[in-house]
């Protein structure tokens, strides 16, 4: 895996955007990543779609090296860490954890992290309800929380961006997306569609691929 990175200045702070769908901030050694939604797959599964666990695989793998490449020692979601009901996926996750005990996992609740605060706090995460502030950032996992006279950084809406080539070519990607008040994360797992609408008509996006980082 490759990391590619860009540092952009929010609030007087640096945030490291990476090519990995994850946000570093080094001054509190934090990851920060969205929409992971673990359990998808074992969930279409169970619905008779077959969905490989292959897919589940390559986002852990993906989030091992990013905690590793930034020594990182907390991992901070911004919601939906699962995607509904707890399954094999989840256990799969759980083994995960376990493995990486010297990292804190916390946790802002989704809209589809909808298990008890009790399960998630039997898998050594730190729940916070709606909100968890630090600094001049608040982490939400939507714009219901972000509050007055604060810089929001979340997830939830999967940003992507139409990238067009010649002719009819156009490619999406996914994208963080950066305004006045907010920065949105793009989908961790791979295994989610992209929304290509701005949130905010002046937000400056950050489109990357498996070679770079770069403004649009």
């Amino acid at each position: 895996m490759r990391i590619i990175t860009k540092d952009i200045r929010v609030q007087d702070e640096v945030l490291t955007l990476t090519n990995q769908r994850a946000v570093f901030w080094e001054k509190e050694k934090t990851l920060v990543v969205s929409d992971l939604h673990i359990g998808k797959t074992a969930h279409f599964r169970k619905a008779g779609i077959p969905i490989p666990s292959a897919v589940l695989d390559s986002d852990l793998n993906r989030l091992k090296g990013l905690m590793d490449h930034f020594e990182t020692k907390t991992v901070l979601v911004v919601g939906d860490l699962f995607h509904a009901e707890n399954n094999t996926d989840i256990d799969q996750f759980g083994q995960f954890l376990q493995h990486h005990e010297n990292v804190s996992l916390e946790l802002i609740k989704g809209n589809h992290d909808r298990l008890k605060t009790s399960f998630y706090e039997s898998l050594g995460i730190t729940v916070f309800k709606t909100h968890k502030d630090v600094g001049a950032f608040r982490f939400v996992h939507d714009e219901q929380h972000c509050g007055e006279d604060t810089f929001c950084i979340s997830g939830h809406t999967h940003p992507g961006v139409t990238i067009k080539g010649r002719g009819k070519v156009s490619i999406k990607l996914p994208c963080y997306e950066v305004s006045e008040h907010r920065l949105i994360l793009p989908a961790f797992s791979e295994f989610t569609g992209l929304n290509t609408k701005r949130t905010v008509d002046s937000a400056v996006c950050y489109g990357f691929t498996e070679k770079s980082v770069f403004e649009i």
